[in-house]
């Protein structure tokens, strides 16, 4: 596909828009130099281009008295000012491509997991303008409103739902409208999907049969039951936040923004942070922050270059021959995830998307996506799911569903076999608990990550439920007239110990590393940032991104981080927070039953 298009497109596109590109692209160059007319110094730097810092990046540079520098490791979203020439990342079906390559992606790996025999996990990190919003499936989901008061109770004081709410509301613009939960005018467009697939209708079918309520919004008053997901996709085009907040903001003349620059040191003078070392084309430059660094590298980057800095457990640091600049043994433990497995179910009409990945059909969707930005290539086809509870006493959802009418098989790195449909499924809010390490002083070299998969025995049990509860709707009436047999884990999977096995063996990551540099109180020997986001016991440092949840949220991780960020901007800024008080939230008549 990507020959044809490549062939059949470039001299098309390139000759229609090279008059608009070239202004593009001058702009764009222009804001991408880290202009010497200015110096080096800027009021912030923020290191990285992802879903957090394009956020920070719009939202500070609406003072026109502060200037931002912001850094990212990884290249542009766009080719000569053109979605189009990037379709990998902006056409929302073609989002298997980035999974897999390192092109955009940090392609990171875990150490084999002794819980599940001994594997080593994939970890796919966006590294390009966007970030991981620029890599993921597009799924909007915000959390239970329990998350947030949870994260409250744990000593992120001002984090509560009342708190979040109004920011998830600020950042978004949905296209059904604003209401007590959505917002109407934020940057970020979110829409509902359109192919109306008669697998997603029986999906939402079989799960009223087998005792669910339906949900007209995950993401509003009732999380709990089954509907259709929100999704960052606008006009069919990926919605990233470099889309929805950096590329509006680009032409602001106190905003400079570098490509391909990788963050290796914060700088300090004594415990204030005052600006950052980094590597660009082979050379090493400085770059100088009159108020504040800011990392927004994500999970995995922003308690490593804590580290390489000298903040971290003293002791780790001192083997590695690191200055200390502050003992925060907090950083980079408390590592949390979700893992998911995917149980697959034969077809018996041809009604997938098996027709679809044939080479002549991609051809086919390439074309109408590049032409109108509509058809089967406008959407990553993830457009039904839902949150259910394992158990009786649970008190509000812990088991995700996402529904594919299609096959995946090892992150979409073997194409799929069959016609077949499958479920996501995972806990929510798993006990296992991990780590990560730097395994050198080299900034270029990963670090060790250790997740500690299913090392609770309550992970265990919930997986298995999560096995039994997905076979159980797709046994229901509304299969009936597309079920063939069980793909995975297969008929022969029956007892307890296979099902077990059967995790052990296909359970994968769903992308959402977090925690890693927690927000909490002073008291808190393990928190890394303070409920303002200022990383504790320094100056003039500050860390917004996932890594600063004190626990990880019952859902997908892109909305919440944009939540975050969000809310950090006014925190920087100075802003009173916004609050909505007394929003109601959805609570099961009884925690007695599981449904």
């Amino acid at each position: 596909m990507h020959r044809v298009l490549g062939t059949l497109f470039k001299t098309h596109i390139l000759k229609n828009l090279s008059g608009i590109n070239e202004q593009k692209f001058k702009i764009s160059h222009a804001s991408s130099q880290l202009s010497s007319e200015k110096g080096n110094s800027y009021t912030y730097v923020i290191v990285g281009a992802g879903s957090a810092g394009c956020v920070l990046a719009n939202r500070l540079t609406e003072d026109p008295l502060s200037t931002v520098l912001l850094l990212e490791a990884g290249p542009k979203d766009t080719l000569l000012g053109s979605k189009r020439l990037m379709w990998k990342i902006h056409m929302p079906a073609a989002l298997t491509y980035n999974l897999c390559d390192e092109k955009y992606n940090w392609y990171y790996h875990t150490t084999p997991q002794k819980h599940m025999d001994n594997r080593i996990m994939y970890w796919p990190r966006g590294r390009v303008w966007g970030g991981s919003s620029s890599l993921n499936a597009m799924v909007y989901i915000r959390g239970h409103a329990e998350d947030y008061n949870r994260w409250s109770r744990e000593g992120a004081i001002g984090w509560d739902y009342e708190h979040c709410l109004p920011y998830f509301k600020k950042a978004q613009t949905h296209e059904l409208g604003p209401d007590q939960y959505r917002g109407g005018n934020g940057p970020l467009y979110v829409s509902r999907g359109k192919t109306n697939h008669p697998l997603h209708h029986a999906f939402l079918e079989a799960t009223q049969q087998a005792g669910y309520p339906f949900t007209d919004d995950m993401n509003g008053y009732q999380q709990e039951g089954f509907g259709w997901m929100d999704m960052t996709v606008h006009q069919g085009q990926r919605w990233s936040t470099a889309s929805a907040y950096l590329h509006p903001a680009i032409s602001r003349p106190n905003l400079s923004v570098a490509e391909k620059t990788l963050v290796t040191k914060i700088l300090f003078q004594g415990t204030k942070s005052i600006g950052v070392e980094y590597v660009k084309n082979g050379q090493r430059k400085k770059a100088f922050a009159s108020k504040e660094v800011i990392l927004s590298g994500g999970a995995i980057n922003s308690p490593q270059l804590l580290m390489l800095s000298g903040i971290g457990n003293a002791d780790d640091l001192k083997k590695l021959g690191i200055p200390v600049v502050c003992h925060l043994p907090g950083v980079g433990q408390n590592l949390q995830d979700h893992l998911e497995v995917y149980i697959q179910q034969k077809c018996t009409k041809p009604i997938t998307l098996y027709n679809a990945q044939k080479p002549v059909n991609m051809v086919r969707i390439g074309l109408e996506w590049l032409w109108k930005f509509t058809g089967e290539g406008a959407t990553a086809h993830l457009e039904s799911g839902g949150f259910i509870r394992s158990e009786p006493g649970v008190p509000h959802p812990d088991i995700q569903f996402h529904f594919l009418p299609s096959q995946v098989i090892d992150h979409g790195r073997v194409a799929s076999t069959m016609e077949a449909y499958q479920v996501h499924v995972g806990p929510m809010r798993s006990t296992s608990v991990g780590w990560l390490k730097l395994k050198s002083t080299d900034p270029n070299e990963h670090p060790i990550i250790e997740p500690n998969y299913m090392s609770t025995e309550r992970d265990i049990r919930e997986f298995r439920q999560c096995v039994k509860l997905t076979r159980e709707i797709f046994a229901q009436k509304a299969f009936e007239k597309f079920r063939g047999p069980e793909v995975q884990p297969g008929s022969h999977v029956q007892s307890d110990k296979e099902i077990d096995a059967f995790i052990r063996q296909k359970a994968d990551s769903a992308y959402h590393p977090s925690c890693t540099c927690k927000m909490g109180q002073l008291s808190d020997s393990t928190a890394v940032v303070d409920p303002q986001t200022k990383v504790i016991g320094v100056e003039n440092l500050r860390v917004v991104d996932a890594s600063i949840m004190p626990s990880v949220v019952s859902g997908n991780l892109n909305a919440p981080t944009i939540m975050i960020a969000e809310k950090a901007a006014d925190i920087i800024k100075g802003l009173p927070s916004l609050q909505e008080k007394n929003v109601p939230v959805y609570k099961p008549k009884t925690l007695e039953t599981q449904r």
